[in-house]
């Protein structure tokens, strides 16, 4: 007998075919709406040391991978901590130059494991959360022995984000 020719549908066909219309929905609706991959992303989320105790001088470090064809800068970063936002990124613009298809490796601004209004998480882990929320894209060019920096349009599809969990060293 035929696949198509059953009587009654199959349980197992039909929760598959509903699970990939299920699944397909976000995409074609991201299509319709002129929604595309975004150009800029985060590839890597590095913090050194990878196992921090209490009350120790973290440094962080964020890989963006530029797929346009423009250089990417005036990159405008959120990070938190276990949910909390680092003050110190708002209203800051890293004017670092992405090239195009090229990735970066980019250092942000250190940060303490622990603080008097963040301490030791109970679950021992630091959840390190970093958000691209803003980026342009730029063409760099030399006039009279001058680097000359000309914006030429927000990067779109964002923000894109990444995550990292760390585990701490007991104290």
């Amino acid at each position: 007998m035929s696949f198509f020719l059953l009587e009654r549908p199959h349980p197992v066909l039909l929760a598959v075919v509903i699970a990939v219309c299920l699944l397909l929905a976000p995409a074609l609706a991201a299509q319709e709406e002129g929604q595309s991959t975004p150009l800029l992303t985060i590839e890597k989320i590095s913090v050194e040391p990878d196992n921090p105790g209490p009350d120790t001088l973290c440094k962080l470090r964020v890989t963006l991978r530029n797929a346009g064809k423009e250089i990417a800068s005036q990159l405008d970063f959120r990070v938190s901590i276990n949910g909390q936002e680092l003050a110190v990124y708002r209203n800051q613009l890293f004017m670092f130059p992405v090239a195009p298809e090229q990735t970066a490796d980019i250092k942000l601004y250190n940060f303490w494991s622990t603080e008097t209004s963040r301490p030791m998480p109970k679950d021992g882990k630091l959840n390190i959360e970093v958000s691209l929320v803003g980026a342009q894209w730029m063409k760099i060019e030399t006039e009279e022995d001058v680097e000359v920096w000309k914006p030429l349009g927000p990067v779109d599809n964002l923000p894109v984000a990444g995550n990292l969990t760390l585990e701490m060293a007991k104290s």
